[in-house]
């Protein structure tokens, strides 16, 4: 399906981007991991809450494997840039940890306390500070970095930093365009600079492998920019695939990195060969 965004109406536009009210128990999921990532952190705390910066959300929780030369999953959270923080989604560390996998989580500030490309900006700092420190962590193989919807994009952008091998894109947003028509801009009040420099669509592609993910039953606008991502990258011959995960809607496809067997935790090990 094409979204024809010159004929939506306002309530279309805004409907179209609406993850919550698409996914009846959206609430629930959030529920779910939410007092799953507390049993987590709690079992796991070391290493959390580690500042990288001097912002209230500007830390990182840091989950180091058995062998400081095993891979790290470092996830970037969702909620449009906008809500959720790292302390929700620490349970999506289980799934790689089961196979000696490290895991990281890094906050960031949110609209509209931070502007997207200040977004932006701290998580090039949080991964600057990661390439520095994780070796005196026990984290000193290679980072696969993953990210959900607004996370999504944010891998995508954050591709090319040094730190980073491989990229794994889930439900992500790669044209902000469509944004500022809708509830969402409310918030991050997009400036025409960052449509342009901060839409992944639009910028030059990092050579490393980079998977795109997206579940067959999430909105069509979210489908339509997943495929066009896989396809700019596929069309400069870039590394990577396109994974549509048949009958997963955009919270469900997120519980399959949580399961040491599901879809996104095999597309995390495949990305680096493992």
């Amino acid at each position: 399906m094409i979204v024809d965004w010159g004929v939506m109406s306002r309530a279309e536009r805004d409907a179209a981007y609406n993850n919550s009210t698409a996914v009846a128990d959206s609430a629930e999921h959030i529920a779910r991991w939410t007092m799953a990532s507390a049993a987590w952190r709690a079992a796991h705390r070391a290493h959390l809450d580690i500042a990288y910066a001097s912002k209230e959300r500007t830390k990182w929780d840091l989950y180091p494997g058995a062998d400081p030369d095993a891979p790290c999953l470092v996830h970037i959270h969702g909620g449009y840039w906008q809500r959720n923080s790292r302390e929700v989604f620490a349970c999506l560390a289980a799934g790689v940890a089961r196979h000696g996998w490290s895991a990281a989580l890094p906050g960031y500030t949110l609209a509209p306390d931070a502007s997207l490309a200040g977004i932006v900006g701290e998580l090039r700092i949080a991964l600057d500070w990661l390439q520095s420190h994780r070796a005196a962590y026990r984290i000193a193989g290679p980072v696969v970095l993953s990210g959900w919807s607004a996370g999504g994009h944010l891998t995508a952008l954050l591709l090319d930093h040094p730190c980073v091998a491989a990229g794994l894109a889930i439900s992500g947003i790669y044209e902000l365009g469509p944004i500022r028509d809708t509830y969402l801009d409310e918030k991050l009040r997009l400036r025409d600079e960052e449509i342009v420099t901060l839409s992944p669509l639009r910028q030059a592609q990092a050579a490393k492998p980079l998977d795109i993910v997206y579940g067959s039953r999430e909105l069509p606008a979210l489908v339509e920019s997943s495929r066009k991502m896989h396809a700019k990258r596929a069309g400069l011959h870039l590394p990577g695939s396109l994974v549509p995960a048949p009958g997963h809607d955009h919270f469900t496809i997120l519980e399959t990195l949580r399961d040491p067997g599901g879809l996104l935790t095999r597309c995390a090990l495949a990305s680096y060969n493992v």
